[in-house]
């Protein structure tokens, strides 16, 4: 029995004394840590955003005050140039229009010259390795211009924002060390600060935006905290967390469309899940909104949309798009396909060119599939379909999408659209182009009384798989063009 007590309080003496030399050991790592870091008095609370209540509707938010450690700091751009250049969807185009619209109120000026450019912002794709390898190529190019420009009294800033600045963060930060800003969608509202950081040679210690929630499409105010939950489409799951209370994205777009008559909206890249019927009522009721949908489905065959974690089969999503032509018979559908995922059967592949038969999409993104890391199918599966094999398998997919993208076009030959007035044609300075309510491109001749912004009644008169030509009827406005 003694000895089992000596045993005890050994053990025991020997734990203090291991505890006793921990604390000290990390005593001593603390201080050190502390000596490398500036000595500005600032503490974690100083770089966190505050929660507050959100704006009333009608109410004009007010400008938050800068965070202390941009307090001497002038965010403003001071007419210096900036350059975007685009990759991916149109979601990235769309998110483009965001930043400049930051950037813009803070006096940057924009230019299609990039040779001319103070600071370069690359929106980048993330969602195949060939789109990413665009943007490494790229890069390679601009610290080339940056070095050529030197360490003038303004010299080149290149920034990373969109799909790759959020997934590959670190890995640019580490690599890239010419590259000033990375900032993924949650960080555009600070993006005049961040650029005045870099340009003023700050030194950041390490600073996380947080409670942007500008992805959130429901809005949690007190204004509408009604205890309902989100309703998906029948057949449709999410692995989300169920939203209760707040406002609903129907509502939203509503409130939008009675913005003003002569607003064109367009919704765009949601999930199947998210076309409720309020949703589509809604759309069916304004004429200002399109009347076109991107409704994903990615395949065609149920078992390899489980294995995407899609949340939804074959049938569910052909039961969607029965309903939504049932309240929106005219309605133009997009979507996006996805060849050779992992295990995919040449069986489970038929299956994606009979529906994309089935439905006849006026619009379709097709692509081959390619592995991306931090992903589900990254950690489970295997690439394992020959690269061969996923080409001919999106060559029949393209085939297939054209043929009947080119009989849609076709039937409204005759018919009158209305178009919005986008550009120059990139073919020609004697035609411009415009996109009608299906969000199919329409090139008419060039005319003095037409301007970028317009609206224009054109009669179809010419139409392939890729868009459609016309004859200029007339300016208009949107609301009397549908009176009519």
């Amino acid at each position: 029995m003694k000895s089992v007590f000596r045993l005890r309080n050994l053990l025991l003496l020997r734990k203090k004394n291991f505890l006793t030399s921990a604390r000290r050991t990390l005593s001593s790592l603390v201080n050190k840590r502390e000596s490398l870091l500036p000595d500005d008095k600032l503490t974690l609370q100083d770089f966190l955003v505050v929660g507050k209540n959100l704006p009333k509707p009608n109410e004009i938010p007010q400008e938050e005050p800068l965070p202390p450690y941009l307090k001497n700091i002038d965010v403003s751009g001071e007419n210096r140039k900036v350059y975007f250049d685009v990759y991916g969807c149109q979601m990235n185009v769309n998110d483009t229009e965001i930043v400049w619209s930051i950037l813009k109120s803070q006096k940057y000026q924009k230019t299609e010259n990039i040779d001319e450019a103070d600071v370069i912002l690359l929106m980048t794709c993330s969602i195949r390795e060939g789109a990413e390898n665009k943007i490494w190529n790229r890069l390679v190019h601009l610290k080339g211009m940056k070095k050529r420009r030197g360490k003038k009294s303004d010299p080149l800033q290149i920034g990373i924002l969109g799909c790759m600045a959020e997934r590959l963060k670190t890995k640019i930060i580490e690599q890239e060390k010419d590259v000033d800003v990375v900032a993924g969608p949650d960080s555009y509202k600070d993006l005049p600060r961040l650029l005045a950081l870099g340009k003023n040679g700050v030194r950041i210690k390490e600073v996380t935006l947080l409670g942007q929630n500008v992805n959130s499409f429901r809005d949690l105010s007190k204004e509408n905290q009604e205890p309902e939950a989100t309703q998906l489409v029948p057949g449709f799951k999410t692995v989300y967390k169920t939203k209760v209370g707040g406002l609903r994205f129907a509502e939203l777009l509503e409130r939008i469309a009675n913005v003003s008559p002569e607003l064109r909206i367009r919704f765009t890249s949601p999930h199947p899940k998210d076309f409720p019927s309020a949703v589509l009522e809604v759309i069916a009721k304004y004429p200002n909104i399109c009347k076109s949908l991107h409704i994903p489905a990615q395949s065609g065959n149920s078992s390899v949309l489980e294995r995407m974690r899609r949340g939804y089969t074959r049938e569910a999503y052909l039961e969607l798009i029965s309903r939504v032509r049932k309240v929106l018979p005219n309605v133009s559908i997009s979507s996006d396909f996805i060849c050779g995922f992992c295990g995919e059967t040449e069986e489970e592949f038929n299956d994606t060119l009979t529906l994309i038969d089935e439905v006849k999409y006026n619009v379709a993104y097709l692509f081959p599939y390619s592995m991306r890391e931090k992903t589900t199918a990254f950690r489970k599966f295997q690439d394992d379909v020959p690269h061969d094999v996923k080409i001919d398998r999106l060559n029949r997919m393209i085939e297939m999408y054209r043929r009947n993208s080119q009989l849609l076009n076709q039937q409204l030959i005759g018919t009158t659209q209305l178009i919005l007035i986008e550009n120059q044609s990139k073919r020609s300075k004697d035609e411009i182009y415009g996109r009608c309510d299906g969000n199919i491109k329409v090139i008419i001749p060039k005319s003095n009384e037409i301007n970028v912004g317009d609206y224009v009644a054109v009669e179809i008169v010419d139409a392939n798989s890729q868009g459609m030509k016309g004859k200029m009827l007339g300016k208009t406005l949107l609301k009397e063009f549908y009176l009519n």
